[in-house]
């Protein structure tokens, strides 16, 4: 019985010590926007909207200098902010790219055929490759592309929240 006790304690200290290396080796970054639609907005067309990701590049330290690597986007999702109790109904497609100055832009999220009354929803990821040289160069911006089903009645701002994941350089 003392063994079996025993066995249990350090287990549970094994288990509970791997899972708080996991969380220090592999490192999660948010990173949120808004997006606004406005009623000008035609429906079958698709509409572009940029912004800059500063707290990306504060989160790295804005240069090829950072100490992490391996950054892959792990979650990225879009959710009405306003109006309140809006949902995505009027949304068709949206897309996600990330670029900074001397890169490429890269799709990291989309999500085609949207059907959903949700206020929420979680875009499909694209992990083609690793993140590193745009998320550490300077001038990091986030663009999102987005089209709709039909006209909105009234304003809506929606909310892009996407988090990167990297691992320490050793």
């Amino acid at each position: 019985m003392k063994n079996i006790f025993s066995l249990a304690i350090v287990s549970s200290i094994a288990l509970t010590s791997c899972g708080a290396v996991q969380s220090i080796v592999q490192n999660t970054s948010p990173y949120t926007t808004n997006v606004l639609v406005s009623t000008g907005v035609p429906a079958d067309k698709e509409v572009s909207s940029t912004a800059t990701a500063s707290n990306v590049q504060t989160w790295v330290g804005g240069n090829n200098n950072a100490q992490i690597k391996d950054v892959r986007i792990s979650d990225a999702k879009i959710s009405v902010a306003s109006p309140s109790g809006g949902n995505l109904s009027a949304l068709k497609s949206v897309k996600i790219y990330i670029s900074s100055n001397g890169t490429g832009e890269k799709l990291v999220a989309s999500r085609s055929a949207i059907d959903t009354n949700s206020s929420s929803l979680n875009l499909d990821l694209n992990n083609d490759g690793f993140l590193d040289s745009v998320v550490k160069s300077t001038g990091l911006t986030v663009r999102t592309v987005y089209e709709l089903k039909n006209q909105t009645s009234s304003d809506m701002t929606l909310k892009v929240a996407l988090n990167f994941s990297s691992v320490p350089v050793r």
